[in-house]
């Protein structure tokens, strides 16, 4: 079930849509520099992941009445990983983006001011067919002058993610975390409802990820993922964020 809503202010609303979610099991030590201050890294059946998510922002706006003009449907893609806090009696579960990129320049600019996120711009494109008993999803973006990609390919019957499978793991992490240059870490809280989820049969990223994200994370992304599948989105409320000690 989702994480039910703090009473703080929602900051950002929107639909995630047509999410492929391409997922690798890397050394813990790999994440070890990118952990921010007052978390720790979250591990599944003892094994830590990252996952590269391409995914549509649909019908954005600030602070739910807002539209963004120009600016209220986009692609984004982004590199993540999985960390935890304790909070009092209280484990929150959440994500830290290691890059997000986005098509326009307004998106990356709010993101790095609000929340400290690591943003970057570059021109996209995807394409979604769900026709038949097929399901793919790509996402493409162009940097340095080549396109990158990311892909997948489902068929098949949606299925809610199984309680204390892998999917359910990657879904369901309701917070974000990001460290600001100052060394501070900002928390904020995301509330969305349970997502449908397709197996994918085949899934993987082209690309120069050593020049993208790092020669470590470029190493994991040549390789074909541990896992993937599409999940088909919903409503979603991004909350304000706050610095946590």
């Amino acid at each position: 079930m989702k994480e039910p809503a703090p009473a703080e202010r929602v900051f950002l609303s929107a639909e995630w849509r047509d999410l492929a979610m391409l997922n690798y099991e890397v050394d813990p030590r790999l994440l070890s520099p990118y952990v921010p201050p007052g978390t720790e890294l979250d591990f599944f059946g003892g094994k830590t992941f990252v996952s590269l998510v391409g995914f549509r922002f649909l019908r954005t706006r600030l602070f739910e009445i807002l539209p963004i003009p120009f600016h209220s449907n986009f692609d984004e893609v982004n590199l993540r990983f999985y960390v935890r806090r304790q909070d009092g009696a209280t484990l929150r579960r959440g994500v830290v983006f290691t890059r997000e990129i986005v098509p326009r320049r307004a998106i990356a600019d709010l993101a790095r001011l609000a929340y400290g996120e690591n943003y970057t711009r570059h021109p996209m494109r995807h394409s979604i067919n769900k026709g038949g008993a097929c399901y793919s999803a790509e996402y493409e973006w162009q940097f340095e002058r080549r396109w990158c990609r990311l892909y997948a390919l489902a068929a098949g019957i949606p299925a809610t993610p199984l309680e204390g499978g892998l999917e359910q793991f990657i879904t369901e992490h309701y917070w974000g975390y990001s460290r600001k240059r100052n060394g501070v870490c900002v928390e904020y809280h995301v509330s969305h409802d349970p997502w449908l989820v397709w197996t994918a049969a085949s899934a993987g990223f082209e690309g120069d990820g050593e020049t993208l994200y790092g020669s470590g994370f470029g190493r994991v992304l040549a390789r074909e993922p541990d896992s993937a599948f599409i999940a088909d989105g919903s409503p979603v409320q991004v909350f304000m964020g706050r610095r946590i000690s």
